[in-house]
């Protein structure tokens, strides 16, 4: 059985200048010279300083979420193949109810539901947890984070799933122990099956952010929404929202790809 490394489509710099991709191009600069000249940006110079606050708080709370999400969905994942039942129903739960209800649905349940609870306790406003309850942004990250890894999990169930059993029997026979079966053979090739469909869910993540800005976290999407409210400019701030995100998402997309491209590929 030999592994390949994955080939890239990186080495075919010609490819750019296909007369499909030269016409998309001329398409792209037409639309930026229009926007430029028929547009009105006066208002960018005041509101940068917030803007670049709102990029990087995007950012942050897609990397938190993603990495704790991810990290919580390998094991929501493993025990729904592995068992016993008390974790794997429990497990399964979770991720049907996740998946089963709006994301907006969960930030507002923890934001409006579970923050409000907090203020009737006195110890809890005396403790140094106060400070951070009150806040708006513990409960976005915390709902983001039980979304990703409730999605994921899923994944990662059908990819733990995936990994042909004979090689894990082979594993046992030769005398490796459950931790390293998992680690070694289990895990990686999990990852590697599921690599594709985590790019997704990734990028999925980064367009469910502007959610936050509903409980009054700072985000690109609430920049926009102050732009738009302070100086009644309604289609600028949108088209720099959705520039924001298309060049997010391609950044992403680059990663996983050279993430793929570094993993091998079985062939035979």
């Amino acid at each position: 059985m030999a592994y390949f490394p994955a080939i890239s489509g990186n080495h075919r710099p010609l490819a750019w200048f296909a007369p499909h991709r030269i016409a998309l191009m001329a398409i792209a600069i037409a639309l930026v010279l229009a926007a430029a000249v028929f547009m009105h940006w006066d208002w960018l110079p005041e509101y940068y300083p917030l803007a670049v606050i709102g990029l990087w708080g995007s950012i942050w709370i897609l990397i938190v979420t993603c990495v704790f999400g991810f990290l919580l969905a390998l094991p929501l994942g493993l025990v729904q193949v592995t068992g016993p039942r008390w974790l794997s129903l429990p497990a399964k739960a979770f991720c049907t109810v996740i998946r089963g209800t709006p994301l907006l649905l969960q930030i507002w349940l923890l934001y409006y539901g579970l923050g409000s609870l907090f203020p009737q306790y006195s110890w809890i406003r005396e403790s140094f947890l106060w400070s951070l309850v009150r806040q708006a942004w513990p409960y976005a990250v915390l709902a983001l984070t039980l979304s990703f890894a409730g999605y994921v999990g899923e994944i990662m169930r059908g990819a733990f799933a995936g990994v042909p059993h004979g090689q894990l029997e082979a594993a046992r026979a030769f005398g490796m122990s459950r931790g390293k079966l998992v680690r070694r053979i289990w895990l990686p090739q999990a990852i590697r099956n599921a690599l594709p469909t985590l790019a997704g869910e990734t990028v999925m993540q980064l367009k469910s952010t502007p959610l936050v800005a509903t409980i009054t976290v700072l985000d690109l999407y609430a920049v926009s929404l102050r732009v738009r409210q302070d100086t009644f400019v309604i289609y600028e701030p949108l088209l720099l929202l959705a520039l924001a995100y298309m060049v997010l998402t391609g950044f992403i997309v680059w990663i996983f790809s050279r993430l793929e491209a570094h993993i091998p590929v079985r062939v035979g």
